[in-house]
């Protein structure tokens, strides 16, 4: 089992507003599912999550497109939403101190959008709404992995009796990652479908690292950024 704990690069005195932000949205609307829960039951839950999930044949008929945008915030349980946090406040506060609050916040949504659509292309006769944050997520690693390749990633291991940290180069941890994202995803794509939204993975992932060049980065963190990889040099 590998897990990530952390990075090894941050400008000193950033603190990353807009991540906080999002993950206190997301924390927010999960304490509200579970309020319908205890409430309404199971019932009322998948009510809202119907509502405010994306459903591809819908989706594709025009129908209920809010749902773009909130499925990103909705979560099918306590793993579910603290595994998308983590990566997000991991990998997203690099992004954001490169791009800025405002700009960093439009580029997660944008990937979001990008993450959805590819799902919805992937399962396109579907009536299992889907939910969760990881699309956006995965456009924030892509742009990461663009942006900070020698970056380290503080990852927990444990291996049958053995348990320790590794640094693991972000380009490999994450670049692992996304092609486990393509191979289950091209699997689940053959049997029909699943449980886990591997086509908004991919299209968030290729989503962030296609965008990343285009926006604008503050001038600041880019020239300390650039500095610390001059060269090569991971120190």
């Amino acid at each position: 089992m590998l897990f990530p704990l952390r990075d090894d690069r941050n400008r000193p005195g950033f603190y990353p507003l807009a991540v906080v932000l999002l993950i206190s949205g997301n924390v927010a609307v999960f304490v509200y599912e579970m309020t319908l829960l205890y409430h309404g039951g199971e019932a009322r839950l998948q009510g809202f999550i119907t509502g405010f999930g994306i459903i591809p044949a819908e989706a594709v008929r025009g129908e209920d497109l809010h749902a773009l945008l909130t499925s990103m915030f909705l979560h099918a349980g306590v793993w579910h939403l603290g595994g998308n946090m983590l990566f997000l406040w991991i990998f997203g506060d690099n992004v954001e101190d490169l791009l800025g609050g405002f700009r960093f916040l439009i580029f997660y949504l944008i990937c979001g959008l990008a993450a959805a659509g590819t799902d919805i292309f992937m399962r396109v006769h579907s009536a299992v709404p889907a939910i969760g944050a990881s699309g956006a997520i995965s456009g924030i690693l892509g742009a990461y992995i663009w942006s900070f390749p020698r970056n380290n990633v503080i990852t927990f291991y444990w291996f049958w009796w053995r348990i320790g940290t590794l640094r693991i180069p972000a380009w490999i941890y994450l670049g692992f990652w996304f092609g486990f994202q393509l191979l289950s995803g091209t699997s689940q794509h053959g049997m029909g479908g699943g449980g886990v939204a591997y086509g908004a993975h991919i299209g968030g992932f290729i989503a962030g690292v296609l965008l990343i060049s285009f926006f604008p980065k503050r001038e600041a963190a880019a020239r300390y950024y650039r500095k610390r990889f001059k060269k090569g040099v991971n120190s």
